[in-house]
Parts: structure tokens; sequence; C-alpha cells
């Protein structure tokens, strides 16, 4: 058990074995099916997924009531509505399994606290912001400096997993274009 957390934790921070143990004894583990929402609109997250299997999807409602997908997480990352997380504001996202996922989850309270008495634990938390922060950014440039064409064969680049293993729904949802258009931008790769 924790096998995958631990891993990531060690390969992230220099933590000694008793503090490793003590991390982890504030993750609970959650199974979760397919489709689930664990955070939606109004609510304010509170906990913090660690994805041992499976895939989350954060995504939130436009004007139109279209759905616009912000990221998605896969095994060995972290995820959450991150925002809410942090200010304790309402969520403005939903937090979806996309495949029935395994995880394991840390109250922002627990979080909060680890930061507190394993001084390593801030680097960790500092390398996610760090890695959202970059994401996010990189995305909004994307769709302010390149086409379709362009964003697609992008994310094939960086991060083909989310083509092969999410619908064309959600692809679409995520490189903001209309599933035809990433039908035509697949029959051309």
């Amino acid at each position: 058990m924790h096998e995958q957390l631990s891993n990531y934790i060690s390969a992230k921070i220099i933590i000694s074995d008793a503090e490793l143990k003590q991390a982890l004894s504030f993750f609970k583990m959650m199974q979760v099916k397919k489709n689930e929402i664990l955070i939606s609109p109004g609510e304010t997250c509170q906990r913090l997924y660690f994805i041992d299997k499976g895939c989350l999807r954060i995504f939130f409602l436009t004007a139109g009531g279209t759905e616009a997908t912000r990221h998605f997480a896969f095994e060995n990352q972290f995820a959450s509505a991150l925002v809410s997380f942090i200010t304790n504001d309402t969520s403005k996202e939903f937090v979806q399994a996309i495949e029935d996922t395994n995880l394991y989850y840390i109250s922002q309270k627990d979080f909060y606290h680890l930061l507190q008495i394993i001084p390593q634990w801030e680097k960790l938390y500092r390398n996610y912001l760090e890695y959202a922060y970059v994401t996010n950014t990189n995305r909004l440039m994307s769709f302010i400096t390149l086409d379709a064409t362009e964003r697609y064969r992008q994310l094939l680049a960086q991060n083909p997993e989310v083509v092969m293993r999410m619908p064309n729904k959600m692809v679409a949802s995520y490189l903001n274009i209309s599933q035809e258009t990433l039908s035509r931008l697949k029959s051309k790769a």
C-alpha cells in the first residue's frame, strides 16, 4: 500500500523514512468509478488527490454551458481544484474520474500540517505549484499563439496519453476545438 505515492514523494524530495511514514499516514485510499464527480462548482475543495491508477479531469462550464477541459491528471500525478484548495473559496471547476480510478487523498488541513512538521514538504508543494503554473501558462499561450493544428501537434508531442486514452469529445474540449476539427486533424496525422 502507498508504494507508488511513496516512490513519487521520495523521487521529489529528500525525506527520512520516519518522515515519509508520517506523511503517508495522512493519506487515505479511495476508489472512484468512471464519470464520478469528486468536486462540483459551488463546493470548497478540501482534498488533494494523488492518482495511483486511472485519470482525473478538471473542467468547467463556459457561459454557453459547454464543457471546457483545463487539465487531465494521470498515474503518478497530483490533482485538485487547486484555486479552491488554496483560497478556500468555492470551486468554479469540476473534478471528475474519467476511468475507474484508484486515488490517495489528503485533506487540506493535513496537507498544511505536513508543511509545518516536515521541512521538505514545502519543496514538494512548490514542485506541484510550479508544475501547475507552467502547465497552465503554456496552455494559455498555445491558445493565443497557435492554431488548432499546431495545438494538436504540440499535444501529441508533449502528452500523447491524452489523445490515446481520452474520448474525442474531451480531447477537443481540451484543445478548444470542435470534434469535427479534431477528427480532421487525426486523419491527417
